[in-house]
């Protein structure tokens, strides 16, 4: 059995592989070497609308790259046709790279691809990437839990199946616990509304963080009852995340020496020799004698 592919032992025919890749948040240096190793190597590239420019390039230049994104009431392919793409290349000989935003297996739809794959006897290898939730939160300074603002952090998506709104607000009234939502920009005021008709307090603050992680990233910081009235005057864009609960108010405190809400993330320590300070750019070209 080779790395990236498996014998069929009764036909003697080479069976492709499907690799699932989170590419994380679109900034190319939150990719796990383990994603960009195996990125390197793929004959096939099924990539979706949030993965950026920068990420696809890192994929092998010989690589058959298919674009196969999906936004909101905007679809490329269904989701039929996207399973159907990963077997026949796989089926055909081919290692495959399914190339998602973010992490696959939070809101991606991996598993319901994978178990595709798996009826007709293919191999996979699932490699995680960084979830929007955790991109967002981080380079904006907001702590998803705090020992004393918030003991447990819940993911919920705005949308069902088939795009119908998640209206189940009852389980989201805990005060102790930061709520994450995932593809709820264009709910925001509906939502906004039944979590207080529901419950939670107005004055929970809340965040909008558009495009994280990204040089275009926005943050805008309210309450329940305010966040949008300011996003229908500031108009941020998607992708964003929204971000409700008690750790939110850490913002402020962190903003002012926050290098990425400052626009200054590169990797740099004032108190070390400056040239001895390794950024990820410096590892890149390392990257293929280290695998």
């Amino acid at each position: 059995m080779g790395q990236y592919g498996t014998e069929n032992v009764q036909t003697g025919n080479k069976r492709g592989t499907v690799h699932l890749i989170g590419a994380g948040s679109g900034d190319p240096e939150l990719l796990t070497l383990k994603a960009w190793r195996v990125m390197q190597r793929a004959e096939v590239v099924l990539y979706d609308s949030l993965v950026s420019e920068d990420v696809l390039d890192m994929c092998a230049s010989t690589a058959e790259k298919i674009f196969v994104g999906k936004r909101r009431a905007n679809h490329a392919l269904p989701q039929e046709s996207i399973n159907e793409l990963l077997v026949k290349h796989a089926l055909a000989g081919k290692m495959v790279v399914r190339l998602k935003g973010g992490d696959p297996f939070i809101f991606g739809r991996g598993g319901e691809e994978l178990q595709e794959v798996v009826r007709h006897g293919i191999h996979f290898e699932s490699i995680p990437g960084i979830t929007a939730a955790s991109a967002a939160a981080s380079r904006a300074g907001i702590p998803l839990t705090h020992r004393d603002h918030a003991q447990s952090v819940k993911f919920v998506t705005a949308c069902k199946k088939n795009g119908a709104p998640n209206n189940d607000y009852s389980e989201l009234m805990d005060s102790s616990q930061t709520v994450v939502f995932y593809m709820g920009l264009h709910r925001l005021h509906e939502m906004t509304q039944g979590l207080i008709a529901g419950g939670r307090d107005s004055e929970t603050p809340f965040a909008i963080i558009s495009h994280a992680s990204m040089p275009t990233q926005q943050v805008l910081i309210g309450t329940l009852s305010d966040i949008a009235d300011q996003q229908a005057e500031a108009k941020l864009p998607t992708p964003a995340l929204l971000i409700m609960g008690d750790v939110v108010a850490l913002y402020h405190e962190f903003a002012g020496y926050n290098l990425s809400a400052m626009g200054k993330g590169e990797f740099v320590d004032v108190d070390v020799d400056v040239d001895k300070v390794i950024s990820s750019n410096d590892l890149m070209p390392n990257l293929e004698r280290i695998a």
